[in-house]
């Protein structure tokens, strides 16, 4: 027997025992049209493995970026299902008790086997080393790091986002709601917990494709105006605001939110402030005081990591990729230090709402619209940043479902001595998901 089918005979009971052991009820379909276990049928759910340099490069590095590298490269892929149909296959086990489990021989002589073995290619992201993005606050790192992501092509995010383009957490009034009419649902409540009312001026911080703005300015007439750091969001919400006729309502500006001027009745902040970075929360909730008047509405809307035992920072594998690969700078704190924040700036706290559940189901359409329109995705930014994508887009669906993650919107006004002017109750928040007709 030859070398190379020692290995893979070796690999195989590998395979198969950590079947058994790790309770995984995934098949394998190995390079040679093998499987494990074996008589697969060709309709069947596997992981396969295209070139035994796969098992050798995660021998000699176990870690997130081979395992990402393997996953856009397709050296690693998923047959007949996806992310998802693998996480539903798992059991839930405790890890390191099954771990301990294994056939520790067995484990150290398939790694033995594999060790010295050329680990193949391509690594089409391994030129990407380390930290890319700088985070120090500043308008020339804060524009790179949101080029870098929204910047990416309009085409590929009209693929799976909303007819509205709006790229942040849908408001699921009805669990069998579409995404088209969650986001809708989502910026009516921005609307509503903000009381805006006719003649009013809103800032909306990270505009996105001017989704809000324009809602703000179609359904509750006040006169918005929007800051963006993505050039090719900023053309396309110049041209919607236009399509739209409001121009004479809506106002976009390419520009960093730390050179704003002026003063606005209400300021929204809907899935921009994890670009921040925390070394320069002090910056952001000065700034957004300074802009906002004496007893103006603020609605922070930020995803939020679960509070560590303190509040040093600890960066886990898989945040390191996603600032690596996706989102340069970014980082989220936890919901007690962002009321902790908003206090502590002058802003007095009146609601906290976590939508963790109805991120999971957002990024979960996002998924599936995008796996929809693969061909197409591929055909925009290749199959590289499409693959990358869909793992994102089905990681952070996995992670809000398990409540590895969170997100709240919290509505704070300026402090001031007295009466906040908001109503004694919340009734009116909830009374009604239908959008209003538009003011003319």
């Amino acid at each position: 027997m030859s070398r190379a089918l020692k290995r893979l005979d070796t690999l195989r009971r590998l395979l198969a025992h950590m079947r058994e052991r790790l309770a995984f009820d995934v098949p394998f379909l190995l390079w040679d049209g093998s499987t494990v276990p074996a008589n697969l049928g060709p309709s069947e759910l596997a992981i396969a493995i295209a070139d035994e340099g796969v098992i050798a490069a995660l021998v000699r590095r176990p870690n997130a970026d081979t395992l990402i590298n393997l996953w856009v490269s397709a050296r690693l892929d998923i047959r007949n299902g996806t992310i998802f149909d693998l996480v539903a296959r798992r059991q839930k086990v405790s890890s390191k008790a099954t771990l301990r489990s294994l056939d520790k021989r067995l484990v150290l002589a398939t790694a033995a086997n594999y060790l010295f073995v050329a680990r193949g290619g391509p690594w089409p992201l391994e030129g990407i080393r380390g930290d890319r993005s700088r985070a120090d606050g500043s308008e020339a790192a804060n524009k790179e790091n949101v080029q870098y992501h929204y910047d990416l092509s309009n085409a590929f995010y009209a693929l799976f986002l909303d007819p509205e383009m709006i790229y942040s957490c849908g408001y699921f009034t009805d669990g069998n709601n579409d995404l088209a009419i969650a986001q809708r649902d989502k910026l009516d409540m921005i609307c509503r917990k903000l009381r805006l009312t006719p003649g009013e001026s809103l800032l909306d911080v990270g505009c996105g494709w001017g989704g809000l703005v324009c809602h703000a300015a179609r359904h509750y007439g006040v006169r918005a105006h929007g800051v963006t750091l993505a050039q090719e969001q900023y053309a396309y919400g110049k041209e919607k605001v236009r399509r739209l006729g409001l121009e004479d309502r809506v106002t976009l500006e390419l520009r960093d939110y730390s050179r704003l001027d002026g003063s606005f009745d209400k300021i929204a902040s809907i899935g921009m402030f994890e670009h921040v970075g925390i070394a320069n929360h002090p910056t952001y909730f000065r700034a957004i005081h300074r802009l906002l008047r004496p007893r103006g509405l603020y609605l922070h809307h930020a995803i939020a990591r679960r509070a560590p035992r303190n509040d040093r920072p600890r960066r886990r594998p898989e945040q390191i990729a996603l600032a690596r690969y996706i989102f340069p700078g970014g980082e989220v704190d936890h919901v007690g230090m962002s009321v902790a924040s908003l206090e502590r700036y002058g802003f007095e706290v009146h609601d906290v709402e976590g939508l963790r559940e109805h991120y999971a189901r957002t990024t979960r359409h996002w998924h599936d619209r995008l796996l929809a329109s693969r061909a197409a995705a591929e055909r925009e930014v290749g199959s590289v940043k499409t693959r990358l994508w869909l793992a994102y887009l089905a990681g952070c669906s996995i992670a809000f479902d398990r409540g590895n993650v969170g997100i709240f919107q919290t509505l704070v006004s300026k402090r001031a001595r007295g009466a906040s002017g908001l109503p004694l109750t919340r009734a009116d928040l909830y009374k009604s998901s239908s959008v209003p007709s538009s003011v003319s």
